[in-house]
């Protein structure tokens, strides 16, 4: 499966979410489906979609809340994990793209090249609903089931190690942090 083909399958349900992804491709390839104000793409920070996700879900739990994350950014900032299970908040959807590669900064493998399970580590670290998807059938599938309960989930979607040529937005990164501000308010009930 290509993440670029699971994101295009899922876009039209995060019009009403709150969506944070991590720097590279799958910033790149999100916004070339077509940028919404809802959208924060998440650069320079690697290791912490999770983080502010689980911030924003914290601070709204009105609003669903969907971080694409990367197997590189999830393995550099493991902490993130239990930090998700202990404060659990039951509207947010954590999907990793694993494509075994840090392939935004060059393509080196990962330790899930090496049998490392990321939704086996998401569940020993108390995250309450874990799964692996590997085609775009069941990524489609199991994206649905979890917006729609009402838990903490994490999806790890295995993905080809292919992206765009270029990682990065042609969105300003000062524009987007006011836009998406200027979302979050205007959905204040």
């Amino acid at each position: 499966m290509k993440r670029r083909d699971a994101l295009e399958a899922v876009y039209p349900a995060l019009e009403n979410c709150v969506v944070v992804t991590i720097m590279g491709a799958v910033a790149a390839e999100l916004q070339s489906l077509g940028h919404q104000p809802n959208f924060f793409y998440l650069q320079h920070a690697m290791g912490l979609a999770s983080s502010m996700g689980l911030g924003i879900a914290l601070a709204r739990p009105d609003l669903k809340v969907v971080v694409f994350d990367g197997d590189g950014s999830v393995l550099m900032n493991l902490g993130g994990l239990t930090t998700l299970a202990r404060y659990r908040p039951r509207n947010l959807v954590h999907v990793v793209f694993d494509n075994e590669t840090l392939l935004s900064v060059g393509g080196f493998p990962t330790a899930t090249s090496t049998g490392s399970d990321l939704a086996a580590i998401a569940a020993a670290a108390g995250v309450p609903r874990t799964t692996t998807v590997r085609n775009l059938a069941d990524f489609t599938s199991a994206f649905a089931l979890a917006l729609a309960t009402n838990d903490l989930s994490c999806m790890v979607a295995k993905v080809e190690g292919v992206g765009p040529s270029g990682y990065v937005t042609d969105l300003s990164l000062l524009e987007n942090r006011f836009q998406f501000a200027r979302y979050l308010q205007s959905k204040r009930a």
